[in-house]
This record gives C-alpha cells, structure tokens and sequence, in this order.
C-alpha cells in the first residue's frame, strides 16, 4: 500500500472516461474544472465511496444497518485509500446517547484504548497513581481519629442485574453473617433474594472496628481479607461521616485519593460509572430560572406563582390552600417578604 499517495486506475463511474490519477496524501487536495466534468463523480462518487465501503465492511452488522453500504465505484482497483466515514447530519435520530462515535463505534474502541493505555492521575494534586500496599491502606485508615467507628466492607457485585444468589451462597459459606445491597445493611439468610430486573450492588461486611490502639493486627487482617474478596478494593465506611475507597491497585498516597482498576464502561457517557454525574451523560440539564416561576412582588393569592397564575384550576387551587395551612404561611403577604425558609 502506498503511503504518500492515492492511486486511481480505471475510474468510470458515472462520467469519468477511465482514467488513471495519483493524489498525495497528507496534502489539501482542491479538484477544479468545468461543470460536468467529474469533479463530484470522482471524490464522492469514487474515492470516498470506496473508503466508505471499506470500512463499514469492518463493523459489525448491527452498525451496517445505521450507516448504509455504498455500491462498489466503477473503478479497476485504487491504492493508498484511508477508512472514510461520513453521516448526514439530518439525522432522524435525536437522542444525544447516539452520537458519530457510537453509530460508527469507534467509540468503542476509544474507550478500550483508553482503559488499557490511559495512566490514572490524582483528580487533586495531578500526580500518578499507583499501587497501594496493605501496610499503607492501614496507616490511613489508622490516621483516623480514636474512637471512630467503621466497617471494612468488600465489594464483589458492581451494578449488575440478576438475583445473584451464587455470590450470595458463596458469602454465607465463607461465614460472612452481613452484607450491604444498594446502600442498605441485611443479613444473610437462606431466604434472602433479590430482584433479578433490577442492578444490584454488592458489599461483605468483614468487619466492624472502633479504632483504639491495639487495634492495627485486626484491622490488617480484615483488609487483606476484604482486598481479597473485592478483586483488590476496599470500601471503609465510617459510620455517619464518609465512606473511603482504597485500592491495592490504583491510589494516590498524598491526598488518600483511590479509585478501581480503568474499565472500557468509565469512559462511556452512556455508563453510570463513567456518565458526568451533573447532567447523566447527557451534556446537559434542566434547571429553574426563579424568575420565570416566582414574581416576589405579588402574594400567593395575587398570583405570586406565575405558572399557575392563569391556570384557573380548583385542584392547583386546592393544593395551594393546603400547603399555606399546613405551613402556616399567609397567602396575602407578597413572596419577597416571605422568610427564606
């Protein structure tokens, strides 16, 4: 394959009267002359429909049905040609979850690059990170102040749908009595069950510590327990504060910054575990402009609350009334005077 140039032999498509043409690559390329003459028949028509071709060949038959195959060009063979892609951008699809990356998927493999090359960084001081010990993740912990109370937890279901009743067999013959289930504690019982529709996340409790001094054996022996468990992540949930995640992976020693392992689905905007937790992965959101709802020179019974202003409706009325008495809040008294709260 030719690496500076494009080489066309034979092109007869449309109204090109087969002919031979070299094109540098790299290069910006201007074709010019009259009208009729093949300028569209020879770009479009049959370089790009040729790269066009040779790529969607490449995905897989469920991408072939968004982006539509092109005839093969009336052409004896052209060499040097790149993958071309183009989509019209008069789309009828409007979800903003399917985008030139998904439909093509080279998103996709983005995203594989990216998990199998990327080198995480501390999202505070910038610096790599790198490896924790169980030694480290013990001093850490043991930074606490005394008498805080914790729960070594061990995460070994992430997001997934399905009742998972293996895993939870398996917890209960390795003598483990507690689990947290989408951020709620329960035991485990023969008679414990989960809803198979719906994602599910699942954590051991291996332990529930008061920090005091003589404590470092135990808790070194509940983490490396945990870290085995949880594929090398442990969570430590102080009780009623914060919850800290440390890897044996990926950490950051300075500011205590841990995180998992890179995957594909954390660089995926259609992923909760890698959407912007602001607008879901959307790239943007709703929000209220107070000064289109609330004119706080009028009361509630003036129609303070200008949607509702018009509406004429006994309900929105009804509810209005309701909430005042229930809340003590007098209807006559103009928004703006209204305590904050």
């Amino acid at each position: 394959m030719s690496k500076d140039r494009l080489i066309i032999k034979g092109a007869r498509q449309h109204n090109l009267k087969n002919i031979d043409v070299e094109i540098p690559r790299d290069k910006l390329v201007v074709l010019t002359g009259l009208s009729g003459s093949g300028k569209s028949s020879l770009a479009f028509d049959t370089i790009y429909a040729e790269g066009q071709r040779r790529y969607v060949e490449s995905l897989s038959s469920y991408a072939r049905q968004f982006l539509g195959q092109m005839d093969k060009p009336d052409v004896d063979f052209i060499e040097g040609l790149s993958p071309a892609i183009s989509i019209d951008q008069k789309t009828t699809s409007r979800n903003p979850r399917s985008t030139v990356g998904t439909v093509t998927e080279i998103y996709d493999y983005l995203r594989l690059l990216y998990a199998r090359i990327g080198k995480p960084h501390c999202p505070k001081c910038g610096k790599p990170i790198n490896q924790q010990s169980i030694q480290q993740i013990v001093d850490q912990i043991l930074a606490l102040p005394e008498r805080t109370r914790l729960q070594i937890l061990a995460p070994v279901v992430s997001g997934r749908k399905g009742e998972h009743k293996k895993v939870l067999e398996e917890i209960r013959k390795e003598g483990f009595v507690r689990v947290r289930v989408d951020g709620e504690m329960a035991e485990v019982t023969d008679d414990f069950a989960l809803d198979k529709q719906k994602k599910h996340t699942i954590e051991i409790v291996v332990d529930r510590i008061v920090l005091r001094d003589n404590v470092r054996g135990r808790l070194s022996d509940s983490v490396e327990t945990a870290l085995a468990r949880g594929d090398g992540i442990v969570i430590v949930d102080v009780v009623d504060e914060q919850e800290l995640l440390f890897s044996e992976k990926f950490a950051c020693i300075e500011c205590g910054v841990s995180m998992e392992e890179l995957t594909p689905r954390m660089f995926s905007f259609n992923s909760p575990f890698g959407a912007c937790p602001t607008c879901d992965g959307l790239g943007h959101r709703m929000e209220i402009d107070p000064e289109l709802v609330v004119n706080p020179q009028l009361s509630l019974a003036e129609g303070g609350l200008l949607p509702w202003r018009n509406s004429g409706s006994r309900w929105l009325a009804a509810i209005l009334d309701a909430v005042c008495s229930r809340h003590e809040i007098d209807p006559n008294i103009p928004l703006g005077e209204l305590p904050g709260e």
